[in-house]
């Protein structure tokens, strides 16, 4: 139980995209790799790791090999973000006697588990310090300080029923009573940081990424506690078995954990999968272009993103074929319309390594008639020209406030990625 009660402390502290990279870039360094600006191999040593950040919300890490590079790496890709309501610029409002936010909903949420929810407020300020210079911090309010209440069902008679959601009418959180006008939130920002953070106080915040998010903490549940309850399982359950491998597996050769912000609304940023980091970073492994391109070449990289399992009310949402099961293992994800970028070969390989592993592997295909999600394996494998298959482990309630996973397909899964490090197959 040691991986799913670390996996459990991981996702509560990680609150946001920048909360989780701090998280990962902790148990980095505890596991003895070295926090660099960029990767340079001749000051390298077999076996030792090496990590870098890209503003606060992504993360490359590196074992290094000692083998050739010309062999290729191994990677793994997942992505730090997951749909929440962000707060606005300007995001004071409110009538009747209510202060409430503005948000906008980032990525595709789903909305209705998120009315009558304790929530809380994280994520990154800029404030100018009493000294005047600019400095970034993460925030925490920890305690709840905002709920969006619903519409009593005495005055829609409908709702369950139907109950369609407007998101900038009908999702706007309620923190306090008083006058809207008179609240201004930077202020109460400052307030609070100060109170977190003695090297902030007289600091003003001169703006923010702030979400907001469920405070009730990830859980087991079942009456056999074999089911993980949690926000953001998707995907901070791939980021930590990608980290729990890549520190792990310490006789891997050239090794990678990439981990993206931004996938949830598409990946092109500067720190997204569509954006220039990891081409970045392989640029600096390997300078020179045809020397570079051998290596890409020769790497296969896993984009690991939670799949659909089959829901047991629901079950006629999957093709029959092809619907996997909580608990039975990970899942190579598939669409020929390359939603996801698994191809036959890397589809083998996988099953290769699982069946030596002596772990559980199935295979998602969505039905014909349903529209096919996608992943940063289809992004990666264009950037780069790198092999990429997608695959991840089988999930309930994707992309609510709070979704559910077997506990048992953890380690299942960090076996498979320890297997894919070390080059088992």
């Amino acid at each position: 139980m040691t991986q799913i009660n670390e996996l459990l402390d991981f996702l509560g502290e990680s609150v946001t995209p920048f909360h989780a990279v701090r998280g990962m870039c902790k148990r980095l360094e505890q596991a003895g790799f070295e926090s660099v600006e960029r990767f340079d191999p001749s000051a390298m040593v077999p076996g030792r790791g090496y990590f870098m950040t890209k503003q606060g919300s992504s993360l490359v890490a590196l074992r290094a090999g000692a083998q050739e590079l010309g062999r290729g790496l191994r990677l793994v890709g997942a992505h730090t973000d997951s749909p929440n309501l962000s707060v606005k610029p300007n995001p004071v409002t409110g009538r009747d006697g209510c202060v409430q936010l503005g948000v906008d909903i980032y990525g595709g949420a789903l909305l209705n588990p998120w009315f009558d929810r304790d929530l809380a407020l994280a994520g990154r300020l800029t404030v100018l310090t009493a000294e005047g210079e600019l400095r970034s911090v993460l925030f925490d309010s920890v305690s709840p300080v905002a709920v969006v209440p619903s519409l009593a069902i005495h005055l829609d008679r409908e709702a369950n029923k139907q109950r369609s959601i407007n998101p900038q009418k009908d999702v706007v959180p309620l923190v306090m009573l008083g006058d809207a006008k008179g609240f201004d939130f930077k202020s109460w920002l400052a307030e609070k940081l100060a109170e977190q953070d003695k090297t902030c106080v007289g600091a003003r915040v001169m703006d923010y990424e702030l979400s907001l998010y469920d405070t009730q903490p990830p859980a087991l549940v079942g009456i056999d506690q074999s089911l993980i309850t949690s926000a953001r399982l998707d995907n901070l359950l791939s980021c930590y078995a990608g980290l729990r491998a890549i520190i792990d597996e310490q006789e891997a050769e050239w090794s990678m954990l990439v981990a993206t912000d931004h996938e949830e609304v598409g990946s092109a940023s500067t720190i997204g999968a569509q954006g220039p980091m990891l081409m970045d970073a392989l640029t600096a492994l390997v300078p020179d272009p045809l020397l570079n391109q051998q290596l890409r070449n020769e790497s296969w990289m896993l984009s690991v993103d939670n799949a659909h399992a089959v829901h047991p009310n629901y079950a006629d949402k999957h093709d029959e074929h092809h619907s996997p099961k909580l608990g039975a293992g990970a899942v190579i994800k598939v669409n020929r319309n390359q939603r996801y970028a698994t191809d036959s070969e890397g589809a083998a390989r996988l099953r290769l390594l699982a069946e030596r592993e002596g772990v559980g592997i199935q295979t998602f295909v969505t039905r014909a008639d349903l529209a096919c999600g996608s992943t940063i394996g289809p992004i990666t494998a264009t950037e780069t020209g790198i092999t990429t298959t997608d695959l991840g482990v089988p999930t309930l309630a994707m992309h609510s406030i709070r979704e559910l996973a077997c506990a048992a397909d953890v380690p299942q899964l960090i076996s498979l990625l320890q297997a894919f490090y070390r080059r088992a197959a």
